[in-house]
């Protein structure tokens, strides 16, 4: 198997937001591109984020700009993600290794009978009937593939330019694998989730696989990143904090609830926020290999799952070893968003 089998959809390399859905081949079940084929139909895909339908016309949506060509440039690296809050590389990471990781979370997902293997593994078609519940560390932990491919080689030399010495990740990695027909995440910033440490931190979303607009990617809100002092207060949140005099405090210290009254969103709804804050939500049909870094006050939110397969990406962090680290995020079996990261105080 080659780089070629990732997806199904491999071979539709798309370039430009013109959004396509292919008819399903009645002999292989997935989606399929045929070139002059009476088979190919093409209609407009309503884009969808968080449930709610987003505004695809020129002044709210458009594509991220690509800085493949700055990759190893270590100042103009800096200059762009202080410019546009984001660094798209595409292509900058090895197509094997992407590959390796892909075939080792897919192993994972039949495992855990999330697949309809009715089709090939590889094309990661959901389940209709899935006989477990979703246990998505389980597809990161101890995955040597995975590892190898965020936390070596180029990934880490991306990081050691754009902060200029010697970088440390966080042990825990972020794993999403949202089935077909599964919603997006809702506008956020990362530093709501990670802020006890370093401001001065990256996250890299990486597609394992290729991820066209219908497989729901991310998208980064244009110039939020300039706009800490309209959101100084919602930057300065930290979702684990609780208040211990509140009826429901003894649920949030025994874990049986996780969030007291906020799970870390700044918005519901990327095209309302869209709207207040201004600028275009911007994102792409990602291939393997693209990586996508952005900062903590960056805005972003992803698009839902319009196929029957599954999206698979992962979010890491970087950040200079001498600074300080959220400690929720560290060691051997990272504490998370479980009870012992909760910080209650009397409200």
């Amino acid at each position: 198997m080659n780089s070629a089998d990732f997806t199904s959809g491999d071979a539709q390399k798309h370039k430009t937001l013109q959004i396509q859905v292919f008819v399903h081949c009645v002999h292989c079940g997935v989606m399929v591109f045929m070139v002059g084929s009476s088979a190919m139909q093409t209609t407009e895909l309503s884009l969808t984020s968080f449930g709610l339908a987003l505004d695809t016309s020129e002044h709210t949506f458009g594509e991220l700009r690509d800085s493949s060509d700055i990759a190893h440039n270590d100042a103009a690296l800096r200059q762009r993600m202080a410019e546009d809050g984001y660094c798209f590389l595409r292509n900058y990471l090895d197509k094997g290794q992407v590959h390796a990781a892909r075939i080792e979370i897919i192993r994972r997902l039949v495992e855990q009978e999330l697949l309809d293997l009715n089709y090939p593994a590889i094309d990661a078609i959901t389940n209709p009937t899935p006989r477990t519940g979703k246990n998505h560390e389980a597809l990161s932990k101890n995955n040597r593939s995975l590892h190898e491919l965020l936390y070596t080689g180029r990934m880490i030399a991306l990081y050691e330019r754009l902060l200029g010495g010697p970088v440390r990740h966080f042990d825990f990695t972020w794993f999403r694998a949202v089935p077909g027909g599964g919603q997006g995440i809702y506008p956020h910033c990362d530093i709501v989730y990670m802020g006890r440490g370093t401001f001065n931190l990256f996250t890299a979303w990486t597609p394992i696989g290729d991820v066209p607009l219908e497989l729901g990617g991310l998208m980064i809100l244009e110039g939020s990143h300039r706009q800490a002092d309209r959101l100084r207060s919602y930057l300065s949140r930290d979702v684990d904090r609780y208040c211990t005099n509140y009826p429901d405090a003894g649920e949030i210290e025994s874990g049986s609830k996780q969030w007291q009254d906020w799970d870390g969103r700044l918005s519901s709804s990327a095209a309302t926020l869209c709207e207040k804050l201004g600028g275009r939500w911007l994102t792409t049909n990602f291939e393997a290999g693209d990586v996508l870094t952005f900062g903590m006050a960056t805005v972003h939110a992803s698009l839902d799952n319009h196929t029957n397969r599954f999206r698979l990406s992962s979010d890491s962090r970087y950040q200079l070893a001498s600074d300080p680290v959220d400690e929720r995020w560290i060691g051997e079996d990272p504490i998370a968003h479980g009870p012992a990261g909760k910080k209650g105080k009397v409200c």
